[in-house]
């Protein structure tokens, strides 16, 4: 008979004092540090709605769903159902609910029903970070990546495909039409007159569908007018940019052929898309070939890699966004960026020189580097012949152009790895461009507080 003594596991033993939920989580958990922040930020936004409605049964207390959907996203679970059942057996989780269990439904809905509040929570955090010290605004990067739509590619059909089915439905509906008739006047011969005015359930299922063709139909139309006036414009304008004097009027009468060719087609290609179940997203290029995605932009500060702005666009295209985020990081911090790195999907000779008018001091690509290229650093005084673009592109190969850009990589783009990556959030949870701009702020809200958690914790103590 062993004589090895083993701790005890009864779960039929009574405890004599009442739990202590202070004793479930350490001190430096990071489940407290989100439930002291969260305790200092201003979420009125959030609890006035419920402070008007007094009838009812008492409801669980919005700022601790709050804590408990942020700490969610910090440590990467993202479903509700699955923060519902962390709730239930994972410490932390517990602690933040003092031991309650909201169902998933609560959870599901008290997110989007607070999505437009996220934003501003996003801008709380953010500048307890700029008091911790956390936000120097010297040198900042602008990226942009690509994060996967919430729909299906089973739900997205075809222009061309939409045609067919279009004329298919429409046949259909007209036969069925056809055979209503020829039942109401058998029907009328053998039982008199009827109502005959019920909607046949084949018929309807048949029309609802016709009218959300039409519709997609009508978006694809719209989109590729809107694509055909604006390309005109766009096409001068980088003539503008490239051509001399002399090129500009050899080349002016082709210029004119190809508005008048882009103005008579204004139809959408046959391969253009539209989803049923998330019309706002679009295809997308990146890394694993073409997705269905939103475009997420982010200008992130060097020091300690905090958000400062942030949006979501549904255009694959970073082209004509460069203003909207700096004016952002401006207004998100009281203060203008020194410096401004971004690749040369952000290049646009007129956004350059308004930086420059403003103070920042642009280093932006003009073209994308092939592989193991080495720019040979130039020496001397710019030529005053160089266009704006020939100057940007003279300033980047120099040895301190070279050190500067250089840094653009392990600013902003260590940010999108660590949410993507680390977290695991490569994908929204939501729908439509409103909805996911909200949970996307939350995500970004949450990687400045782990970072405030690693690194600022004890100059938030001090603050």
């Amino acid at each position: 008979m062993s004589r090895k003594k083993f701790r005890g596991h009864n779960h039929d033993q009574l405890l004599l004092l009442p739990p202590d939920l202070n004793e479930w989580l350490p001190e430096n958990h990071l489940a407290r540090f989100i439930s002291d922040v969260v305790d200092r930020l201003d979420t009125s936004a959030i609890t006035e709605p419920y402070e008007r409605e007094l009838r009812g049964y008492p409801p669980y207390h919005p700022v601790m769903l709050l804590k408990v959907l942020i700490y969610a996203y910090c440590t990467g679970v993202f479903s509700s159902r699955k923060i519902a059942a962390a709730c239930e057996d994972v410490e932390a989780f517990r602690w933040l609910t003092a031991n309650q269990c909201p169902d998933f439904r609560t959870l599901s809905d008290f997110r989007k029903r607070h999505l437009h509040v996220f934003k501003e929570l996003f801008l709380q955090v953010l500048r307890v970070a700029q008091s911790a010290g956390m936000v120097k605004m010297g040198h900042v990067a602008l990226d942009g990546t690509k994060i996967r739509a919430n729909a299906s590619k089973h739900k997205a059909m075809s222009y061309g495909w939409m045609k067919q089915e279009e004329q298919r439905l429409r046949q259909e509906i007209a036969e069925l039409v056809r055979d209503a008739e020829r039942t109401d006047k058998r029907e009328d011969k053998l039982y008199g007159n009827t109502r005959g005015d019920e909607l046949p359930e084949a018929l309807a299922r048949r029309q609802s569908r016709l009218a959300k063709i039409q519709e997609a139909m009508a978006a694809l139309e719209a989109e590729a007018k809107a694509k055909a006036e604006a390309e005109p414009e766009q096409a001068s304008a980088e003539k503008d940019e490239k051509r001399d004097d002399d090129e500009g009027q050899s080349g002016g009468k082709k210029g004119h052929g190809s508005q008048g060719r882009r103005s008579m087609k204004a139809v959408p290609e046959d391969k253009a898309q539209r989803n049923f179940t998330d019309p706002e997203f679009r295809i997308m290029p990146s890394k694993d070939g073409f997705v269905q995605a939103y475009n997420v932009q982010a200008v992130v500060d060097e020091a300690y890699q905090i958000i400062v702005a942030t949006e979501v666009i549904n255009s694959p295209s970073d082209a004509k966004v460069l203003r909207t985020m700096v004016e952002m990081a401006k207004q998100n911090t009281g203060r203008i960026p020194k410096k401004l790195s971004g690749d040369a999907g952000y290049y646009a000779q007129e956004d350059v020189e308004w930086m420059e008018a403003m103070g920042v001091d642009p280093y932006i690509a003009t073209r994308r580097q092939k592989h193991g290229e080495n720019p040979i650093c130039p020496r001397g005084r710019i030529p005053k012949s160089y266009t704006p673009k020939q100057r940007m592109a003279r300033k980047l190969v120099t040895k301190r152009g070279r050190a500067i850009y250089a840094k653009r990589k392990v600013i902003v783009e260590p940010v999108y790895g660590h949410i993507k990556s680390c977290l695991g959030f490569d994908r929204f949870s939501l729908r439509g461009l409103a909805k996911v701009r909200g949970e996307w702020s939350l995500v970004a809200m949450c990687h400045n507080l782990l970072k405030l958690f690693r690194y600022g914790r004890s100059r938030i103590a001090m603050a």
